[in-house]
């Protein structure tokens, strides 16, 4: 019989497998970005004191966007984070793809957080 591959678990062990050797500071946090079907998200999270210092995802209420399911949404919730982690004195992060590949969505959000002001 056929049995396909789990692509979700295939990104789990990506995810582990990078997060053994990337983590983030109190001088230099990670951003995490998790990607669903319909929306997405991104953290900054101080892995040493387990914090998340700031938060957005493509269902907050100041998010204009209809859709949270495509490039746009993805470059503007990239551009929340990063206005607020200016506004929380966080400048450099480390970016953390969650295992996801760096295309599409995944790359917006980061484009948009690097042209929104916060360095990685």
């Amino acid at each position: 019989m056929f049995s396909k591959p789990d692509r979700n678990k295939a990104r789990v062990r990506r995810h582990k497998r990078v997060r053994k050797k990337l983590s983030g500071t109190t001088s230099r946090p990670r951003l995490a970005v998790y990607r669903s079907e319909r929306n997405i998200y991104a953290q900054i999270i101080d892995d040493i004191n387990g914090v998340t210092l700031v938060s957005a995802s493509s269902l907050d209420k100041d998010f204009q966007g209809k859709v949270g399911n495509n490039k746009e949404a993805a470059k503007l919730v990239g551009t929340m984070v990063a206005e607020k982690a200016l506004k929380n004195g966080i400048t450099e992060v480390v970016f953390d793809r969650g295992g996801f590949i760096y295309h599409g969505r995944i790359k917006e959000l980061a484009e948009g957080a690097r042209e929104a002001g916060l360095q990685f």
